[in-house]
């Protein structure tokens, strides 16, 4: 999982990727190729 400071770029990388907020942490998901994995904060 990558953490990272922007989470804008890494969300256009792959169709199926999901940003997902959970107890102000934010996350990008992909539940069809789970490398694309990042968070911030």
């Amino acid at each position: 999982m990558k953490v990272r400071s922007s989470l804008k770029s890494l969300k256009s990388r792959h169709r199926d990727c999901k940003m997902v907020r959970r107890k102000g942490v934010i996350y990008i998901i992909n539940k069809t190729d789970p490398r694309f994995k990042a968070k911030q904060g």
